[in-house]
This record gives C-alpha cells, structure tokens and sequence, in this order.
C-alpha cells in the first residue's frame, strides 16, 4: 500500500488531533534527556510524517527527516524549513551517521523486517547514543479491544511487548519504558496518558533505549 496522500486522508483523517502539542513535548522531553550531554545533538526521526515531532526541537538540533511517503515530507518541508528531509524507506537511513538520537514513533510495525533496520539504527549512533521508539502492543487487557479498533493494512506486525522490548534488548540497553493510554474521543478530544504503573496493560508502549 503506498502512503500517499489517500492513505493519509483514509487511515488517519485526524491525524493532527491524534498528534495534540502535549503528545509531541512527551516525545520532545524523551529526545532532550537521550541527549542530555550534548550541545547541538543531531537528530534522525524515523517515519518523521509531517514533521510535527521535529518541529518541537530547538535550534540546537540538527534536525533529519525521513519517511516512505513524498506526500509526508512535502508537508514536513513545509512545516520545519531548516530541517532535512528525504524520501526513503526506513532500511536506507541515507543522511550521513552518526547520530546523538534516532527515534522512530509508531514507525516499526509497519517495517518488514524491524530487527535488521535496529542494526542499522545501532550502526548509525554514537556511543553511548539514544534511541527513542513507541509502537502499538496487542496483549495486556486492552490487547483484544486494540486488534478490534486496529483497521490499519500496513500494521504489520500485531505483537506483544514483550516482543518488541527482547529485540530491542538484544541491541541496546533499555533505560526504561512506559505504557500509553491512547485514543482519540468523541467530540475531537484525543487521550494521551502515559503511565509506568499499568505500563502492562496498555495499547502502546514508550521505549527510552541507548547504545551500550
């Protein structure tokens, strides 16, 4: 299926309301902490869409882009000019290594083969580095309502968390992760909770990952 724009308008018509400005300072606070102890960290987003994560960074990032979709990056051009973008799948991370931060926010589960584009994401960080991703989950108690709502043909992988957390494990050392709360209500209001308590049972898990 191509992500062009009728992917968009079909799968995500609300696509903005379900990236609200206090989902994306989350990401932002995740990103800021993975690169704490660097002046002007560079910063590669993974499946960046329209850009509305990369938009939130300060001027001290340098700021990449990548996404499958030329209809995406148009738009984030147009939203984030200083930064670059380019048109690739998520197995060609094109611009030039290494990075302080990788992120890729509900990006994996749509990639054929996750575990070889974590070899290349661990490849292309530094020492030390961090990586930043968050994915749907289809177990816990909300696992059965998830795979019923989940209408999304190029979700490729419906797994667990423990799934994604174990590949992740294999590469990098996990600093911690969360579960999310997500949803977008009646009346346009989109829920965004994240916990560590109920982070079992939840429809989407954060991950804050580094480089050993």
């Amino acid at each position: 299926m191509a992500f062009d724009r009728s992917y968009f308008e079909t799968q995500y018509a609300s696509y903005e309301r379900q990236n609200p400005p206090r989902k994306m300072a989350f990401y932002r606070r995740l990103a800021e902490a993975a690169a704490a102890d660097c002046a002007n960290p560079r910063i590669l987003d993974i499946g960046c869409a329209f850009g509305f994560f990369l938009s939130t960074l300060g001027s001290r990032w340098e700021r990449f882009g990548i996404d499958a979709s030329e209809y995406a990056i148009t738009r984030a051009r147009e939203r984030v000019p200083d930064a670059r973008f380019a048109v690739t799948t998520s197995s060609e991370l094109v611009f030039s290594a290494p990075f302080d931060v990788i992120t890729a926010f509900d990006v994996l589960e749509h990639i054929p083969a996750p575990d070889e584009v974590l070899e290349r994401i661990a490849a292309a960080l530094r020492p030390r580095a961090g990586f930043l991703f968050v994915v749907p989950v289809y177990d816990g108690l909300t696992g059965p309502v998830i795979r019923h709502l989940d209408r999304d043909p190029t979700h490729l992988h419906k797994r667990e968390r423990d799934f994604w957390l174990e590949m992740a494990g294999a590469r990098f050392r996990i600093v911690d992760w969360w579960g999310i709360y997500r949803y977008l209500l009646p009346g346009g209001f989109y829920c965004h909770l994240v916990t560590r308590s109920f982070r079992r049972h939840t429809p989407a898990i954060a991950c804050f990952a580094r480089l050993p």
